[in-house]
């Protein structure tokens, strides 16, 4: 076995109504808090008041942030920076999806530091010990921020989309509760599970994987398969929420120790330049041409998921079941409902040569087991343009 490292500080407080135990956690950082959200919807009405009841009956006095937008940007951080400044606050609260958790990251960097957020990126140095203490409560199944060390920004004025990428933005505790899943629609609940599976399915084909990373990836990708569906069929499966939420959860531990793949990088240059696409859509749209791009150069690992995915590979050898799982991926986002292409969500030819050409920027091509040119990626793109039923 080779040697490797494993990190995962997050403490993770798993289970239906754990979020009402957000203010005794919370009130051992602090007395103040930001809690950063989306605008409120009706929704997460309910689930708001949950959290800032928690807070308040601990002792918390609550500063509310609810700027957060998808794809969040340099200055919408810096809104919620000044705030938390302003406030004086001791720990950030990330309430929402990954753009919520990771822009509360982002906040807590740039409210005690000198100049922007974007200044401690993953092509510096990163930020301090100085970082606020930052909790998070995730709403969707998918992204894994709750245990992550990344921060996933956009600098608004060069459509630039790059990550803060350091330990020192791991949150101290992460709150995993299945019922705050239960109101996402439709299709988020498809597109963020969607990135579930990619989160563990790069992380387990990453080069950097090691065998817990691997442990840990299979398991969820035994699960997404089978409850993902579920929580499509039925959004009050609770039993299906739960699973997801363990297998976004794993997600987590997996990119933050072996990080992702090509497809992750091209996906974060897609939200860059057209930033109406949500992570999960452009990873789906990506994913097909990606699988065939790279299983010859893991055809055992592609083998092992393809025969998860449909049993029948069993019967095949690992070079053909290996091929096959191309088409079980391309399986598995038909029946979740994401089998579209660039064209589908208005994103022009033209961008895709600038998301391209960007294609490099962050290092997670070079993780993969196949390492793309620029020119190898706008033809893997393009050929995402328009999907073939």
């Amino acid at each position: 076995m080779k040697a490797f490292n494993y990190y995962a500080p997050t403490e993770v407080i798993f289970g239906c109504g754990k979020v009402q135990e957000v203010g005794p956690v919370a009130a051992q950082y602090g007395k103040r808090a930001l809690l950063v959200t989306v605008p409120e919807f009706s929704e997460v009405k309910e689930l708001y008041k949950k959290v800032k009841e928690s807070l308040i009956k601990s002792g918390l006095e609550v500063v509310h942030f609810d700027g957060v937008v998808p794809n969040p940007t340099t200055d919408i951080v810096t809104e919620g920076a000044n705030i938390a400044k302003s406030s004086g606050v001791d720990v950030v609260i990330g309430l929402g999806g990954g753009s919520s958790m990771d822009t509360a990251k982002a906040i807590a960097v740039e409210a005690t530091h000198p100049g922007t957020a974007w200044d401690y990126n993953c092509h510096t140095e990163g930020p301090t010990s100085a970082t606020l203490p930052i909790i998070a409560i995730g709403t969707t199944a998918g992204t894994g921020s709750q245990c992550t060390q990344c921060a996933v920004i956009t600098k608004t004025s060069d459509q630039d989309k790059s990550a803060i990428w350091h330990r020192n933005i791991f949150p101290k505790v992460a709150i995993v509760d299945p019922e705050a899943t239960s109101t996402m629609p439709k299709s988020v609940t498809a597109q963020t599970g969607f990135d579930a599976f990619c989160h563990n399915f790069e992380a387990y084909l990453s080069v950097n994987t090691n065998p817990l990373v691997e442990l840990m990836a299979e398991e969820a990708i035994n699960i997404i398969q089978e409850y993902l569906p579920k929580a499509l069929e039925n959004p009050n499966d609770m039993e299906a929420r739960s699973k997801m939420a363990w297998a976004d959860t794993l997600g987590g531990f997996t990119n933050s120790n072996a990080g992702v793949t090509l497809p992750h990088g091209l996906g974060m240059q897609v939200g860059g330049h057209a930033p109406h696409v949500s992570h999960g859509q452009a990873l789906a749209i990506i994913y097909p041409e990606f699988t065939r791009y790279t299983y010859k150069w893991a055809v055992e690992k592609f083998a092992r998921v393809g025969r998860i995915l449909n049993p029948a590979l069993n019967e095949l050898s690992d070079e053909e079941a290996a091929k096959e799982a191309c088409v079980a991926i391309d399986d598995f986002l038909k029946k979740i409902g994401l089998w579209i292409g660039f064209k589908d969500v208005n994103v022009t030819k033209e961008q895709i040569r600038q998301i391209a050409d960007d294609g490099q920027v962050l290092g997670d091509y070079l993780n993969n087991p196949r390492v793309a040119t620029i020119d190898e990626m706008y033809e893997i793109l393009m050929n995402c343009y328009q999907r073939k039923e």
